[in-house]
């Protein structure tokens, strides 16, 4: 808790700022087309859908300024990059873009700019930062980018989210940054404030079997899977564990996963991009939340699995530490 750097938490600010405020604002079960300028969805769009993946919609698009729905409606290359995929209304496919949405009818429905709407519900600081990250080489969203339009890829900048669409101004579901102090004041605030346990609902399934409530999806006991960890973590054990760490050493291999989820367990979770996650038991608010980047010892941004292995790390650091 003594480090002072800022961590670019990406796609922590679903569950920590838009889930909260659209869970605080707007209804879950209206139907927002004609709102949103969907006139030619075939099926309700709500928020509920929205909140848990399960709006149909592919996982990302460039923002380029255009509305979503004349994005669609000109299409995509589909299958060209994994971020450019076609998606099922019911089933959950992780999207950026129904956040997005989110954060666009949150500003329709307040006044407000969604920015000063998350940092005043939040207290995490929304970009651009008095003080920078550490820098992670562009990702996937930028190579999918330039497949997607002509429209070049917006600028970086130190001060700036490594997410390009959060740098073209994005808002919704990435864009804000904490140092430790304000992340653990903003967990204390959304656990108290009962957003776990509003979140924490099975609302959709993938097509893998693993389930998405309402911001926050479901940790299963499955061999390699978080839940096996999360277990192991007493139930007498309680409160808020900040685990912070700004290593650039490669973690031991991650355990082989089994090809099926398994069972849920009374975890629920949400990774960020640049290396953060959450963890969170709301039965009781137990909650651990790791603060951790991305990069490698070259300076390199980690693959998946080798950001996932120092996650795991972490939290096996911990739990030994509990027994």
């Amino acid at each position: 808790m003594e480090c002072s750097a800022l961590f670019d938490l990406a796609s922590l600010a679903k569950p920590l700022v838009t889930a909260p405020l659209a869970l605080s604002h707007l209804a879950l079960d209206l139907d927002r087309r004609a709102q949103l300028g969907f006139l030619d969805r075939r099926e309700p769009l709500t928020v509920r859908q929205l909140l848990s993946h399960s709006a149909g919609l592919p996982p990302w698009l460039p923002f380029t300024g255009e509305s979503l729905p004349v994005q669609l409606r000109r299409g995509f290359p589909a299958g060209a990059h994994p971020l450019l995929a076609e998606a099922r209304t019911g089933t959950s496919t992780y999207s950026d873009l129904g956040y997005r949405i989110l954060g666009e009818l949150l500003e329709l429905e307040t006044g407000g700019p969604f920015r000063e709407l998350g940092a005043d519900a939040s207290g995490l600081s929304p970009a651009p930062w008095e003080l920078a990250p550490r820098e992670i080489p562009d990702g996937p969203d930028a190579a999918a980018w330039r497949l997607a339009t002509s429209v070049p890829v917006p600028p970086r900048g130190p001060f700036l989210p490594h997410d390009a669409n959060a740098r073209a101004g994005m808002c919704g579901h990435a864009g804000f940054g904490a140092t430790p102090r304000q992340m653990k004041r903003c967990l204390e605030h959304w656990v108290a404030s009962g957003f776990p346990a509003r979140m924490a609902v099975d609302a959709a399934q993938a097509g893998d079997g693993t389930r998405w409530g309402l911001g926050l999806q479901r940790s299963m006991e499955g061999l390699g899977r978080f839940g096996q960890l999360l277990e192991q973590v007493p139930t007498y054990f309680r409160g808020i564990h900040l685990l912070v760490s700004e290593t650039e050493s490669l973690a031991p291999p991650l355990p082989e996963s089994g090809s099926h989820p398994g069972a849920p367990t009374d975890w629920w979770m949400h990774f960020g991009y640049t290396g953060p996650a959450l963890f969170v038991r709301p039965s009781d608010g137990t909650c651990l939340c790791l603060l951790v980047h991305r990069r490698g010892p070259g300076g390199e941004m980690l693959d998946h699995r080798q950001l996932q292995a120092r996650r795991w790390a972490m939290l096996t650091d911990f739990i030994e530490g509990i027994r």
